[in-house]
């Protein structure tokens, strides 16, 4: 009772500081005194606890040095006009038949190059969004595909923070890693775009029965598409020319694309991330000094504060990205960390691991890391501690050699990374959907993002049947091989009754 009276307060804090629109670092700055709190009452030493959490936090160095390097590169992208590149050249073949398919598209290629949803959605989310609703496209399926491909490249990015703390946390290649979330992530990406062009299809055709572009689904969703519109009118004429707006602020050389052709090219060669992402700097800075014509003490400000437009327009579209901005993820990364080490000595998630090793007995580690990244998005508000909390709960289910390993990454990737942005009250989908102003039903939208979950315990169901119908096949053909029955863990629990490890 005293662990789960502990987790809900730390859940209540983190719900109210959501709902209030703080910042989440106090909250979580709350949970290592609650958590410390519990320990202290099982009698554990403090001394012991801070240092377990220590530990913790130092074995995150790596990542925390890379996200550093994320920001750098962020902010180096808009200044030098990279992005602004990217954005004005890609948005040109957007028509009215065909916003939605081209928004997941577009979007999901822009996520790759830059590793963030965040980012995305500021961008080429923004645009999309805008140039959409002036095209009189169904704002929710407009909001959903934007919301699924900002977070396709937040999935499998070389260069994404989410991507790096898996890698951190399994211990794992990240490229490795990344072909393999290729492969599972491909039959719900070609779905989901067989979705969007089916709503542009039907779009299509009430539009040329007369009845309006978005007259498909007005009666379900009329009050929030006229407040995504209205909420975006204003915008909407203002930068229906890119090239234009972005061609005043920038010299869109084609020497600007040169800083994003080096990380497809490198992370193709599986250079190291932070060699690839140091040299994806460097070309930037050059631009940035020989095309753009930046000086050196305005270059040197933008590292650490961002990149700061002079024109209101691309300000609106283009302002990010610098060290500064990614304080908050190194904080969450740093405080979830410690958690990590005070779990570890206070054996606080003992029970709840046991209860999720005996499901994954039944339904599969990756059932049951689906499952607990669900309920972790749901509790944790966050994508940064859905997966950290995820990792932890789940680690019983996968063994330690490399293979296992690789199979915990996968299975972290095709849960907790795309569940959290499906959670209303989640910052990671509240956030680009807000960015945007794209309604809340949105959501429901957002194939890519159920798709790839549902499909992957699905194709893990399927595999354990067949599993299970070979061996049944082998055993019958065979007597003597037999395997002895074994009373399955979850029955055996409720029969002897539940007797934790020593320690718990």
């Amino acid at each position: 009772m005293l662990e789960a009276g502990t987790m809900l307060l730390f859940c209540a804090v983190l719900f109210a500081s959501v709902a209030l629109g703080w910042s989440i670092i106090p909250a979580l700055f709350v949970g290592v005194l609650l958590f410390m709190g519990y320990g202290l009452v099982r009698r554990c030493s403090l001394r012991a606890m801070a240092s377990r959490a220590a530990g913790s936090v130092r074995s995150a160095g790596t990542v925390v040095v890379a996200f550093v390097l994320i920001g750098v590169l962020t902010s180096l992208w808009r200044a030098s006009g990279t992005i602004a590149f990217i954005v004005a050249h890609s948005t040109a073949v957007i028509h009215a038949a065909t916003v939605i398919p081209l928004s997941f598209l577009l979007c999901s290629a822009m996520s790759v190059l830059v590793g963030s949803s965040f980012a995305s959605a500021a961008t080429m989310g923004t645009i999309c969004m805008s140039l959409g609703l002036s095209m009189q496209a169904n704002p929710v399926m407009l909001g959903g595909a934007i919301l699924a491909g900002v977070y396709v490249g937040d999935r499998c990015s070389p260069v994404s923070t989410s991507a790096l703390l898996v890698k951190q946390l399994t211990h794992t290649n990240l490229f490795n890693t990344i072909a393999r979330m290729l492969r599972t992530g491909a039959v719900p990406f070609v779905l989901s775009c067989v979705v969007y062009v089916a709503a542009a299809v039907v779009e299509w055709l009430c539009a040329s029965g007369g009845s309006g572009f978005g007259a498909a689904s007005a009666a379900a969703t009329a009050g929030s598409a006229g407040s995504a519109r209205a909420a975006v009118s204003t915008n909407a004429s203002s930068i229906t020319d890119i090239g234009g707006l972005f061609s005043s602020a920038f010299d869109l050389h084609w020497l600007t694309l040169v800083p994003a052709l080096l990380v497809i090219v490198l992370a193709l060669l599986r250079v190291d991330v932070r060699l690839l992402m140091l040299a994806s700097i460097a070309a930037s800075v050059a631009v940035c000094v020989g095309v753009q014509h930046m000086e050196w003490a305005e270059l040197l400000r933008l590292l650490i504060f961002g990149y700061h437009a002079q024109n209101p327009q691309v300000a609106a579209l283009l302002d990010g990205g610098g060290i500064l901005s990614m304080l908050t993820v190194m904080a969450t990364v740093c405080i979830s960390s410690a958690y990590v080490g005070i779990f570890a000595e206070t054996r606080m998630l003992a029970r709840l691991q046991q209860v999720i090793e005996m499901l994954g007995h039944r339904i599969g580690a990756c059932g049951a890391t689906m499952i607990t990244a669900t309920c972790a998005a749901a509790l944790a508000c966050n994508q940064t501690l859905t997966i950290m909390l995820t990792h932890q709960l789940c680690g019983g289910l996968y063994g330690d050699d490399e293979s296992e390993r690789s199979a915990q990454a996968i299975d972290l990737e095709d849960s907790a990374v795309v569940i959290a942005p499906l959670i209303p009250w989640s910052i990671a989908g509240a956030v680009p959907l807000a960015t945007i102003n794209a309604p809340t039903l949105s959501l429901a939208a957002a194939t890519f993002l159920y798709l790839l979950p549902l499909s992957r315990m699905l194709a893990s169901a399927v595999r354990r049947r067949s599993g299970f119908r070979t061996r049944h096949r082998s055993q019958n053909q065979n007597p003597g091989l037999a395997i002895p029955h074994r009373p399955k863990p979850m029955l055996h629990m409720f029969a002897h009754g539940f007797h934790p490890k020593s320690g718990d």
